[in-house]
């Protein structure tokens, strides 16, 4: 069976078309919307739109506005809106039955298999696949017992810049303060060190010296990770229990699309090993393809003790969230870890014909060469425009960070989403100090339309750091 249309033909343009915005209809909804809808509700603030149809890399709103979608649910909709070959087994599975728990289907089993067979390396072919719940949080919240039930330790080691998710335990593993206020306590004894990120200050010189990693990578601002790393499970002195394991993003998201240096998942699982503590990988954000590799760590070819999987996996956008980890830590009690929604049999669905679509149209290589494209116009740009300080990124995850005059980025960023928005690509922010603009586009972004929105979001860009020079 063919997997489905080409990816030209699952959008509904190739070109933005819009007029005013957002139009009455969006006006009339988004008004409502704040009557009615919780206070929470954050994204319609920033880009005030109300949706009526999306298919591929493409949105319509209600006023007939046409949209390229750079953005795709926060990297949920990795093979695009509605894909028909993805929707015709879930509007099939719809009709037979939807929730099953943890009871065994066939559906379930071909997923888990499915999912193995994608599997970074040293996890293939011996690993289990544990369904908590439908959100990445849900998966997260999962990592943190199996780490604290298989080492017996109760701490917990994440990296400034993280972003795990809201719930207790995932919020305690979340860096950012604003998540946090009002909420705590957390869970004890979680301890946050520094991500390594060139665009920050760093060791200079000879670091080999002072990195405990085997196989010292020679950036400075690595080795002062990997050290904080190390101090917190060996220093006599380091102020907490040794943690049960190390949680990290591959590629932080949240944080400004950081990407750490070559030496750095190594040296993590170099750590992690010297003190009996798990290595868990949260790839949630930066999985199912979209750096151009199924998961992002086998870009660095290191393998996690557990990894947490949730957003795309589910194919369509229909919520689920996982965490595969190796077979020697599978040392859970029926019921160790249990939750109501873990049997969405039509997101299993939708994520094993999403495996086959990226498969049989070789979505991994289109995403690296569309990727690197996206990044090139950035870097061109970034010769003209000295606000744009930094291009980083892999595959369709991309960010590009701005620095004002008076040092800061966020109002410019912020400037440039709302001047994309209002031309018709979609498009987000990231980082410490929302200064970065953050793209994660379907994988199906045609050629075309990766041209066409780059067009529009570096005019956007332009635009931007002009007005804010005149004023």
């Amino acid at each position: 069976m063919v997997a489905g249309p080409p990816i030209h033909k699952l959008h509904l343009t190739e070109a933005p078309d819009v007029g005013r915005v957002p139009g009455p209809n969006s006006e009339r909804l988004l008004e409502r919307q704040r009557s009615i809808e919780s206070n929470a509700v954050a994204y319609p603030r920033t880009i005030p739109i109300a949706l009526e149809e999306a298919k591929g890399a493409t949105v319509r709103d209600v006023d007939g506005n046409m949209y390229l979608d750079f953005f795709a649910g926060i990297g949920v909709l990795n093979v695009g809106h509605a894909n028909p070959f993805v929707m015709e087994a879930v509007h099939d599975q719809l009709d037979r039955f939807t929730h099953t728990v943890d009871f065994p289907t066939e559906v379930r089993m071909d997923f888990i298999d499915a999912l193995d067979k994608i599997a970074p390396k040293g996890l293939r072919g011996a690993n289990k696949i544990v369904f908590g719940g439908p959100t990445g949080s849900d998966a997260i919240e999962g990592s943190i017992k199996l780490a604290k039930h298989n080492t017996g330790r109760h701490g917990l080691l994440a990296f400034e810049g993280a972003y795990h998710g809201t719930t207790a335990g995932a919020l305690s593993l979340t860096a950012g303060k604003k998540y946090k206020k009002g909420y705590g306590p957390l869970l004890a004894d979680a301890v946050h060190v520094p991500f390594p990120n060139p665009m920050e200050p760093h060791l200079e010189g000879d670091v080999e010296t002072f990195c405990p990693a085997k196989e010292c990578c020679g950036s400075g601002c690595c080795a002062r990770s990997l050290d904080a790393v190390q101090r917190k499970f060996e220093a006599p002195y380091g102020g907490h229990e040794s943690p049960a394991a190390i949680w990290v993003e591959p590629i932080q998201g949240e944080g400004g699309v950081v990407v750490p240096p070559e030496g750095f998942l190594s040296g993590l699982r170099d750590i992690a090993d010297d003190n009996d503590a798990l290595l868990i990988f949260d790839e949630i954000q930066t999985g199912f393809g979209r750096t151009g590799e199924w998961f992002a760590s086998e870009h660095w070819d290191v393998t996690p003790d557990a990894m947490t999987m949730a957003k795309a996996i589910g194919g369509s956008g229909l919520p689920l969230g996982a965490m595969m980890y190796h077979e020697e830590f599978d040392t859970w009690e029926p019921g160790g870890h249990v939750g109501t929604f873990r049997g969405n049999v039509p997101a299993m669905v939708g994520g094993i014909r999403a495996i086959e679509y990226i498969q049989e149209h070789d979505l991994l290589a289109h995403a690296s060469t569309v990727g690197n494209y996206i990044r090139s116009r950035f870097n061109e740009l970034h010769e003209e425009i000295n606000e744009l300080v930094d291009v980083r990124g892999k595959g369709l995850f991309t960010g590009v960070q701005f620095r004002s005059s008076d040092g800061t980025g966020d109002a410019l960023v912020s400037k440039i989403q709302t001047n994309c928005y209002e031309n018709g690509v979609l498009v987000w922010s990231a980082g410490r100090n929302g200064d970065v603009l953050r793209l994660l586009p379907p994988l199906v972004l045609t050629d075309e339309q990766a041209a066409v929105g780059m067009d529009v979001i570096c005019e956007a860009v332009r635009d931007a750091v002009s007005e804010g020079s005149s004023q």
